[in-house]
């Protein structure tokens, strides 16, 4: 770096999701000298919240705060002094085909009792199942918090058990996790809703190796399940004061045209306004393919363009109702209807209508009856909603990116309308309640939080773009290859997509690491 180069900042972090808020925030409080750059009005990228109908506060993506909750975050960064409050969930899941619900308290013994009262045998079998995989699951999450190396499969499979056959358990892991659910749980009911909560990553019960993400459940019942008052935002807006309050400065409405490369080391950014930042160092918390069109060709090597975005994910159908939802279970205690609107709703009518969605999505098509997560978090945020009114959000797969036929602007009041009849199966006349909603399509979540395709993972959790492979082997270790000063974080880097900010601290210890000689605390 030229001696004469007097750099604005010591750092310069690009987009405001999540992970890039948790990493300005970590290196403010390192002392570092810290800006971070937003091209929409509010922070928080797919973590935020606002008021979109009058009364009633919509979340722009995820809701559900589980992953984080088995990180340090939260207390390292002291987020509670800066206005996060989470509220817990409890029970964390509601699931139903439409008839004999049930539901995954935050007690697993609970939860196994009242499974074996409902269905015999089957909350053995899911004490059972946790006991084996909880020593498994821990040791992932352990992984998550560092850097990835090349042989992550064998380590887990090696720690994750007291005793027995750790190449048995490596072969369960590399299966598909509809088969796993099979050996564990004769109950469809009991195992359509397991397997649905595990294809929120992406791959169908079908895939190979995907057996990891139905043994991950077993830590919903260690960190638990919450929501920060007012909405998802609540973390990242917390994240925005704890940057501000540690001297670092956060700039919205000001989208980043380029990446500045000078002699190979990057020095600062230049804005869609013209208007040009220097630093020492910059971070980018964008999608990898937003990165990439941000630098000089020369500096993009072909594997950054060849990552595997997919075509789509799921669809959203946010709704702001006159008066709460009341599923249709006359037969159940009072106290259903409450705790039955508290955590997430795991609804799938059997296993076969996943695959069909799947199917459907395969060929191009929108889902026809697609299996949803309802949320309604009014039950336990007032603020949400006005008295007696609720906010009902509904995540439905698979929607594609491209269609086989039409187009989002003609095919998304069909697919809308689909959702809302998927979930008047189990709550009737839902309809006659809407005063508001928001439709995100995979086209919206593109064009308004910058996913690429409407992958809210931004790239295929799949075993190639895992672990040491994400985004792809030589951008590893949060570092760009081949441009020095450049960083990454967010879900195209290790462990993808969720709210964890596993990523944006361990991109933050890189840096730290780089830019200070105390390094990290």
């Amino acid at each position: 770096m030229p001696a004469a180069f007097r750099p604005d900042f010591d750092l310069i972090v690009v987009g405001a999701g999540h992970n890039a808020l948790i990493t300005a925030a970590y290196a403010a409080k390192a002392g570092l000298k810290v800006a971070v750059f937003e091209r929409r009005h509010i922070v928080g990228g797919a973590v935020s919240t606002e008021e979109l109908v009058p009364g009633y506060r919509f979340d722009y993506g995820g809701s559900a705060h589980i992953l984080i909750r088995l990180t340090p975050v939260v207390q390292e960064l002291e987020l509670t002094r800066y206005g996060l409050h989470y509220l817990e969930l409890d029970p964390m899941f509601h699931a139903s085909g439409g008839e004999t619900p049930w539901f995954m308290w935050r007690d697993a013994g609970r939860t196994a009792d009242e499974l074996d009262n409902l269905f015999p045998g089957q909350g053995a079998a899911y004490t059972r199942f946790l006991n084996d995989w909880t020593p498994f699951a821990e040791s992932v999450a352990e992984l998550f918090m560092s850097a990835p190396g090349p042989l992550e499969m064998g380590k887990m499979a090696v720690s994750s058990g007291k005793g027995g056959d750790a190449g048995a358990r490596l072969r369960r892991i590399l299966r598909p996790y509809g088969e796993v659910a099979k050996e564990y749980f004769s109950e469809e009911r009991v195992r359509a809703p397991l397997n649905w909560m595990a294809a929120q990553s992406g791959p169908p019960p079908t895939d190979p190796i995907s057996a990891p993400f139905l043994l991950w459940h077993s830590l919903y019942h260690k960190g638990g399940v919450a929501r920060p008052k007012g909405g998802s935002g609540g973390l990242t807006r917390a994240l925005a004061r704890a940057i501000e309050a540690h001297g670092g400065q956060i700039f919205t409405s000001a989208p980043v045209k380029d990446i500045l490369v000078t002699g190979g080391r990057a020095q600062g950014i230049r804005l869609e306004s013209g208007e040009l930042y220097t630093a020492r160092a910059v971070v980018s918390g964008t999608h990898i393919l937003t990165t990439a069109a941000a630098l000089p060709d020369e500096y993009v090597p072909a594997a950054a363009r060849e990552v595997r975005v997919g075509n789509g994910f799921g669809l959203i159908l946010r709704l702001a109702l006159s008066q709460q939802v009341k599923y249709r279970a006359e037969h159940e205690p009072a106290h259903f209807h409450k705790n039955s609107r508290v955590g997430l709703g795991l609804l799938i009518k059997n296993e076969r209508q996943l695959m069909k969605g799947y199917g459907e999505y395969l060929a191009g098509e929108p889902t026809t009856d697609p299996p949803l997560i309802a949320m309604t978090f009014s039950a336990v945020d007032d603020s949400l909603a006005p008295p007696g009114g609720e906010v009902l959000w509904l995540w439905a797969q698979y929607y594609p990116y491209e269609l086989a036929s039409g187009n989002w602007e003609t095919r998304t009041a069909e697919a809308r309308e689909n959702v809302l009849s998927a979930f008047e199966h189990y709550a009737p006349g839902t309809r006659e309640n809407i005063v508001g909603e928001l439709v995100q399509t995979p086209l919206w979540l593109e064009q308004n939080l910058g996913l690429h395709r409407g992958n809210v993972m931004h790239l295929e959790m799949t075993i190639d773009q895992m672990f040491a492979f994400r985004p792809w082997l030589e951008a590893s270790q949060y570092r760009w290859p081949g441009v020095r000063g450049l960083y990454l974080t967010g879900a195209s880097t290790h462990p993808g997509g969720g709210i964890m900010g596993a990523s944006g601290r361990t991109a933050a210890r890189v840096i730290i690491s780089d830019l200070t000689r105390r390094g990290w605390k």
